[in-house]
């Protein structure tokens, strides 16, 4: 089994809800990105991902995106992720670690070179928003056939028609981009995360992770009754933007992982 599965597996057992987080590498420098990723496991985060710096990352939202140009100012580029990603694992074999992000960065670097570096660094899965399913042969087949999850994204828009083709070769988990819109903006209603999670079962047996505007414990708690996984990104990286120190950025980013994780690991009970 793969460190995602294994990680799903365990939290079924428990009655639990997985909380994942987002953070981009390098951000807000990499002395600072990587002490955060090393702490985000004990502040609580089940699942993290890990977002590859780009100059126009389009799904994304205001936070996110000065979140990217504060990386690529400090020359944050795939090669410093994948480090990134071995310095976490020299202390950290259990935590599934995915990178999200898009093609382009992957395919200036070489697809063939990145799936093994990836996967020589730790890295368990892929969110790549850009690539479609009409495209799996670029990426997801290869990525999956190294051992490397592929990771959908689906939304309110993605109809009955069109999920099977979506899923078709997914692993690991789906992704439920809960709102039309950019990342940090707006919140769905829990109705409607009921009947998409309920519409994505009908077509899937993988754990569905709830993201997008998800921003405070007692929201995530609530996804975390209905879904898999919570999925929180703007929230943690505003700490970054607000903080006026390296270590303030880390006590934000890392505090707010806390609560949010007391927020979901309490949903069930």
């Amino acid at each position: 089994m793969s460190r995602l599965q294994n990680r799903f597996a365990e939290l079924k057992a428990e009655n639990r809800a997985a909380l994942v987080t987002f953070i981009t590498a390098g951000d807000p420098d990499y002395a600072t990105s990587l002490s955060i990723l090393k702490g985000l496991p004990d502040a609580g985060a089940d699942v993290i991902e890990l977002g590859m710096p780009f100059t126009d990352p389009m799904a994304d939202g205001p936070a996110i995106q000065l979140a990217n140009i504060r990386a690529l100012a400090g020359k944050q580029g795939m090669r410093q992720t994948l480090q990134m990603v071995r310095e976490f694992r020299e202390g950290n074999q259990s935590t599934p670690l995915v990178l999200m992000g898009y093609y382009n960065p992957i395919f200036v670097y070489g697809v063939e070179r990145f799936i093994a570096d990836a996967k020589e660094a730790g890295v368990d899965g892929l969110i790549v928003v850009d690539l479609p399913p009409e495209h799996n042969d670029e990426l997801c087949e290869p990525a999956q056939s190294a051992g490397i999850d592929f990771i959908r994204l689906t939304t309110p828009t993605t109809d009955d028609d069109r999920l099977p083709t979506v899923l078709a070769g997914s692993s690991g988990f789906v992704y439920y981009v809960s709102v039309a819109g950019v990342t940090g903006a707006g919140a769905a209603t829990m109705d409607h995360v009921e009947e998409a999670v309920a519409r994505l079962r009908r077509h899937t047996d993988l754990p569905v992770c709830i993201g997008f505007g998800i921003r405070t414990p007692e929201h995530a708690a609530e996804v975390a009754k209905r879904a898999e996984g919570a999925v929180v990104g703007s929230a943690l990286i505003d700490k970054i933007a607000e903080a006026k120190s390296p270590q303030q950025a880390i006590d934000g980013v890392l505090g707010l992982c806390r609560e949010l994780a007391e927020g979901v690991r309490g949903a069930r009970r």
